[in-house]
């Protein structure tokens, strides 16, 4: 058995479990919505709050750039929480249920098991990302203006990107520990920790979330770059891969 044919598994897994159905109608619905939301917020906002009317006329007509940070917000909220959800129990619910030790015996290396999991998590996101960036495309140039394409292209693999880190994360974590429960506390104190570190001046610029920052910039026709952030960013996914297949070598299954 080998890292291909763990995969397979791991894909149709994907498909019967509905993983990766649920990722994909998650992350395009609120994909495409997104322009939908930044184009209506002054009618939400008279039709909802109390003299709305004239709250309306002072809030600033929506615009583009409303519409690609309203992308950016869902698109990063709603990727951490579902790579934080599939990714806690990927390993140790497979260690509790006795699944990884009929896989090791077959005989599949703990990497390739390890390998498989994340590529195939990996996947899920990127169709999906893929998806939710193409609908928000569409909309955005219907509702506003057309983008630039290639700006709008990096700008989604630099989440595709950060995302990879979360479920780097997500997979580490559940590696470590014995419960889902203990996997996924960890894995939200890291991810919360270092959304708190990046709101700290001076720090932000060398985490993860500094690509969205970076594609973002992108966007706006700045050309300043975060080349430190995208090395800082895979060598995190490396490091937490190599630490979780160390720790998950040493295991007894």
């Amino acid at each position: 058995m080998n890292l291909f044919t763990a995969f397979r598994k791991e894909w149709l897994e994907a498909l019967r479990n509905y993983r990766l159905l649920v990722v994909v109608v998650v992350l395009a619905f609120f994909g495409m919505t997104s322009p939908l939301i930044a184009k209506i917020t002054p009618q939400i906002v008279t039709a909802v709050v109390p003299q709305g009317t004239d709250l309306s006329q002072i809030i600033p007509t929506p615009t583009i750039w409303d519409a690609i940070a309203q992308y950016v917000k869902n698109m990063g909220q709603f990727s951490i929480v579902l790579a934080l959800l599939l990714g806690m129990g990927t390993v140790v619910q497979e260690k509790e249920r006795g699944i990884a030790a009929m896989m090791l015996v077959k005989p599949l290396p703990r990497g390739s098991f390890l390998g498989a999991k994340f590529l195939a998590l990996a996947a899920i996101f990127a169709i999906s990302i893929v998806i939710a960036g193409i609908g928000s495309y569409y909309y955005t140039m219907v509702l506003f203006e057309t983008m630039n394409f290639l700006d709008w292209l990096l700008l989604n693999l630099f989440l595709f990107i950060y995302v990879l880190v979360i479920i780097s994360i997500s997979l580490f974590c559940s590696t470590l520990t014995k419960s889902q429960a203990a996997a996924g506390g960890i894995a939200a104190g890291i991810i919360v920790s270092g959304l708190i570190i990046g709101a700290i001046r001076g720090l932000g610029k060398y985490l993860p979330g500094e690509l969205i920052t970076w594609g973002v910039r992108l966007m706006h026709g700045d050309t300043s770059s975060s080349w430190l952030a995208l090395a800082i960013s895979l060598g995190l996914i490396i490091i937490l891969l190599l630490a979780a297949w160390l720790i998950f070598k040493n295991q007894e299954i």
